[in-house]
């Protein structure tokens, strides 16, 4: 066969030689649950044609983003992107361009990534940033383990709004790295006590601001108690346009920000590829994961820029790395800085004015909507809302209505308690058109 070259007898010799006895073996370190245990429900054998005929019927049954008022946030925001990024980005000379591996000879990518990290330096307030994660997610992970290593130390505690899926690839990776991380419950109302749970074990305590329900929170004392017991805090954002209002998180007193960048440059993309950003203080710099790009002089004194403490990286320490990602999320974290750049800090700031005017019009209209409430006390551009049923049969009556009104917090997180919650965000994208059509809709429902 044209794609599966290896007969039976080929299978068994190539399984010999790792040392099991079947293909089974390989998956053995994947929890029984995770498993499949069912062949996929798809047809056989398609042509071409056929193939994309059918799968074209399956996407029209999607409601795409961009054709109904969209009020979804979660940790992925549409935002406006401007005509321009997307058509800088599409240069080949960005288009085509790879991590770097011989760094001198990309001076290009290389002032591009010294950019980015500048700007996302002095968005949270922080004194280095690196060259860009996979995504939030991930970055979280990487700086739970970066604690660790600075700390010397092997529990992690997680706060009950941090967002679930970045949650879940911590409690994952721990779990394979033998290390702790202890999981607060959801708390809607930002009213847990994180300093109670720091002792002399804890190695780091990692908060979300805006939190996965929206509500905003001040660090600083929790920042005290961290550094009272020896451990590092470290503070995640899922919305980055956030940082042109709030305080950062830098100027609370966090030890390590991490955080996704979509936000900015980057479209919803059905969920990627998206760019982590990953930020510290000066003396943790050795033990930041990722890449970091320097500036110099070259030997006739002309501007130049390096990959700098390369050593830390995956291709040269190998075992011994400060983490496993050594590339880095290139054209997105273009699109980031390139966006970014056209707004300045006066446009940044203004867009995230807007963010926050149209979700306190957008709340303020549920207010008015007798058996719905607005949660939170502080928000930036997305809050929770308690409804009068299950939050998950809303959100279908309002796709209905040709609204995308939201995520149930019941699909975050399931099992719990929080079936009649909904949590909304409202962009600059909404019009008051889009928030009267949402808040009647929902009327008319509730």
């Amino acid at each position: 066969m044209r794609y599966l070259p290896l007969n039976s007898e080929d299978r068994s010799e190539m399984l010999a030689r790792i040392g099991v006895d079947s293909i089974d073996a390989l998956f053995s370190s994947i929890p029984e649950a995770n498993r499949l245990s069912r062949d996929l429900d798809l047809p056989l054998r398609r042509s071409e044609m056929e193939t994309q005929r059918l799968l074209a019927a399956m996407a029209a049954k999607n409601m795409p983003a961009g054709s109904a008022p969209f009020f979804i946030g979660a940790g992925a925001y549409k935002h406006h992107i401007p005509a321009s990024v997307d058509h800088l980005i599409q240069r080949s000379e960005f288009l085509t361009s790879y991590t770097p591996y011989q760094p001198e000879i990309s001076q290009g990518t290389l002032q591009a990534i010294f950019e980015f990290q500048t700007q996302v330096a002095a968005l949270t307030a922080m004194d280095v940033a690196n060259a860009s994660m996979y995504d939030g997610s991930t970055a979280t992970m990487e700086a739970v383990l970066m604690a660790h290593r600075v700390t010397k130390r092997r529990k992690a505690v997680l706060s009950g709004g941090l967002h679930p899926h970045y949650a879940e690839v911590v409690r994952t990776v721990s779990k394979m790295t033998d290390n702790d991380a202890l999981s607060l419950p959801p708390d809607v109302f930002a009213a847990e006590d994180l300093a109670a749970e720091v002792d002399e074990e804890t190695s780091c305590v990692v908060v979300q601001t805006p939190d996965a329900f929206g509500n905003l929170r001040d660090l600083s004392a929790l920042a005290a108690a961290c550094k009272e017991h020896g451990a590092l805090l470290i503070a995640v954002f899922t919305e980055a346009i956030s940082l042109g209002l709030v305080k950062p998180p830098g100027a609370m007193g966090a030890d390590i920000v991490v955080g996704e960048g979509q936000s900015i440059g980057n479209g919803l993309n059905f969920g990627g590829p998206y760019v982590g950003l990953f930020a510290t203080r000066q003396k943790y710099l050795r033990q930041m994961p990722g890449r970091l790009c320097g500036e110099t002089v070259d030997a006739d004194g002309r501007r130049g820029f390096v990959l700098t403490l390369s050593t830390r990286e995956q291709h040269i320490k190998r075992d011994k790395a400060t983490s496993s990602i050594c590339t880095n999320a290139g054209l997105c974290c273009l699109a980031f800085t390139m966006h970014l750049t056209l707004l300045g800090e006066a446009g940044l700031r203004q867009l995230a004015r807007v963010n926050h005017a149209n979700a306190v019009d957008l709340a303020g209209r549920f207010a008015q909507i007798y058996g719905v409430e607005v949660l939170n006390r502080s928000f930036f551009n997305e809050f929770t809302v308690r409804v009068p049923g299950p939050a998950a049969e809303i959100v279908e009556h309002l796709a209905q209505k040709g609204i995308l009104g939201g995520v149930p917090a019941s699909r975050l997180w399931p099992g719990e308690d929080l079936d009649d919650l909904m949590i909304v965000a409202s962009s600059e994208i909404n019009t008051d058109e889009d928030r009267a059509a949402f808040a009647s809709a929902l009327r008319g429902i509730a």
